[in-house]
């Protein structure tokens, strides 16, 4: 019995841990002993699956790679240019050489190691190929010296400020009875510094309208988190030390006026009296 091979399309869009990019095929295939450079070969369909078992994709088509969207970007610019492009102090190289790695990338793993350590690139025996030595954690009280602190653990101790802001809309039912939707949620948005966000949300903090740019201490106005739970913004808030300091609120009906009537008044029906409305809340940390 043979099998379908799938063939891929002159244009690709990827979903890469629920962050959409789309690319050139070709761009995937710049380095064929790659992972990505096999799993789109021409003529080969997955070849990272097998025969038979396409690439899993997601329900809008998209195909699917269970990685760290963020850090995918700098992948793709590498696989685009062939160069390691970096935002100035960037502070997740680790990770993104565990994504090379992953991904099989062996010139983005040397030159992740030129730009690290500035030294010469370590190559395995075996193969050659050019690796990363494995990072060396020696503890504090074996050396006699401090432990060195991450840019999160420095700011979680420092005084500041983070907004919450959310919009939403909440409706009136027959005699000003609340519907149970009352406040649905559309998102809930954060304002603050990076650093500070990153160590109050964690996950559930969604970068991909402001991606790593600049330094890491900079201030955003852009991201949103991946839920709309308000209390747990709150909690977590809380969690980190940060007490409610201020809140404003506003709403506007938009009500749609409706023809007159059983059970109308003025065009428009109790039932359908709906406000949208916008609250933000500063949180701070003394």
């Amino acid at each position: 019995m043979s099998s379908q091979r799938e063939a891929f399309p002159g244009v690709v869009e990827l979903n890469v841990g629920g962050t959409s990019y789309t690319t050139a095929v070709e761009t995937l295939r710049r380095h064929p002993d790659s992972l990505l450079g096999q799993m789109f070969a021409e003529g080969r369909g997955s070849a990272a699956e097998g025969p038979g078992n396409p690439l899993p994709r997601d329900g809008r088509g998209c195909y699917f790679l269970d990685r760290d969207g963020q850090l995918f970007r700098y992948v793709l610019d590498f696989l685009r240019t062939d160069r390691l492009l970096l935002p100035a102090g960037f502070a997740e190289k680790d990770r993104l050489r565990l994504e090379a790695e992953h991904f099989q990338l062996k010139d983005m793993v040397a030159a992740l190691a030129r730009n690290t350590s500035g030294a010469s690139v370590p190559q395995c025996p075996q193969c050659g190929r050019a690796t990363l030595p494995p990072l060396q954690h020696k503890p504090a009280a074996a050396t006699g010296e401090a432990a060195p602190t991450s840019p999160a653990k420095q700011d979680a101790k420092k005084p500041g400020f983070v907004t919450i802001g959310y919009c939403g809309t909440f409706a009136f039912g027959p005699n000003g009875v609340t519907d149970v939707k009352f406040r649905k949620l559309t998102r809930i948005f954060v304002c603050g510094k990076v650093n500070v966000t990153r160590e109050v949300f964690g996950d559930t903090l969604n970068e991909s309208r402001d991606p790593d740019r600049g330094m890491p201490d900079r201030y955003t106005s852009r991201f949103y988190l991946k839920h709309t739970y308000l209390e747990q913004a709150f909690d977590m808030l809380a969690e980190a030390g940060f007490k409610l300091a201020s809140a404003a609120a506003n709403g506007t009906s938009y009500g749609s006026v409706q023809s007159a009537g059983p059970g109308s008044t003025g065009g428009v029906h109790e039932a359908e009296r709906a406000w949208g409305h916008y609250n933000e809340f500063v949180f701070q940390r003394e």
